[in-house]
């Protein structure tokens, strides 16, 4: 049997769209209807039923996905088992990330790595969305975590910034909207998280208005002046239009970790780009503990670093 004819049958089963399969896998839909198709020729037997709305299994394919899944952990390990061997500076390194504030940092951080190294490739994934490690659907992966929460035991990690919730209001804005005369809450998802965090601040009385689901829209309504928004200091104060409000309600929420597989601790690009992404980070510790005056007198780190210029080293 065709690891590759697994694979494909594995993304359909999954998604049960033959679009949404070919992009989980980088193919066209019609590789994936095919090989699905030759496979359950070799096997001779039905693995989907065809229906208007996608492809959903039939017995014969629910029982071969467990044993498909099995196959799909093992390639899994050998790869990861060959890979952790590499001690090549060059390859691929898939780099994970929770959205695009920390991938401005870790750009910056890992283009010098790729400057001293020219055979190092990043790709680089900005989506709070969830990347299997262990398939080696990523290499390295900055997630953020509870403060009493710790990585899964098979993953190496290190504990790198917290993560410090702040109020902020537009500076354009900030007269007008005051807390005092009838100002409101931008919301987000999950919207009882906000509305738990909204109660617990200095202005629960304010009502919660609208749902943004990014950080950058939140602060592009917060400059429309549409309202308060709570953020990470790392996302608002480096902001030139938006400002602390006068009760900023300091909070901190969870910490940035550094996440890699056990098997892949010793290949040396992936080494070298967690020891780039922990300087790069550790650097800003003041701007992610919410410290803006420290942060400020770090001239050289207030703003991402200019092209060309070298991220500090671990």
């Amino acid at each position: 049997m065709d690891w590759d004819d697994v694979r494909h049958f594995l993304a359909l089963a999954r998604t049960g769209s033959v679009r949404a399969a070919g992009s989980t896998l980088g193919v066209s839909h019609s590789t994936v209807a095919r090989r699905v198709e030759a496979l359950e020729t070799r096997l001779g037997v039905k693995l989907f039923d065809r229906h208007r709305d996608g492809y959903l299994l039939t017995g014969a394919g629910h029982e071969m996905v467990s044993g498909a899944e099995r196959v799909e952990r093992e390639m899994a390990a050998l790869e990861r088992g060959l890979a952790g061997q590499d001690a090549r500076l060059a390859g691929a390194v898939r780099v994970t990330c929770t959205d695009p504030f920390i991938a401005k940092i870790l750009v910056r951080a890992l283009a010098s790595l790729c400057e001293q190294h020219p055979g190092i490739e990043i790709e680089l994934d900005a989506d709070a969305k969830y990347l299997d490690l262990s398939k080696r659907e990523a290499d390295v992966a900055v997630r953020a975590l509870l403060p009493s929460a710790s990585p899964p035991e098979h993953l190496i990690g290190r504990r790198l910034v917290p993560i410090t919730l702040c109020n902020y209001v537009a500076t354009a804005h900030a007269a007008r909207l005051d807390p005092e005369r009838g100002a409101r809450w931008l919301g987000s998802n999950p919207r009882k998280l906000t509305e738990e965090l909204v109660a617990s601040s200095s202005y629960p009385e304010l009502p919660i208005w609208g749902t943004f689901e990014s950080m950058a829209v939140m602060i592009e309504a917060a400059q429309a002046g549409l309202g308060f928004i709570l953020l990470p200091t790392y996302a608002g104060d480096p902001e030139p239009g938006l400002q602390r409000l006068a009760k900023p309600d300091l909070r901190h929420v969870g910490d940035f970790w550094l996440l890699s597989h056990r098997d892949l601790r010793d290949n040396a690009r992936l080494r070298a780009a967690r020891e780039r992404i922990t300087a790069a980070l550790t650097a800003r510790a003041a701007l992610f503990r919410g410290e803006a005056e420290r942060w400020r007198e770090a001239a050289p780190l207030r703003h991402e670093l200019a092209p060309g210029a070298d991220a500090p080293d671990a």
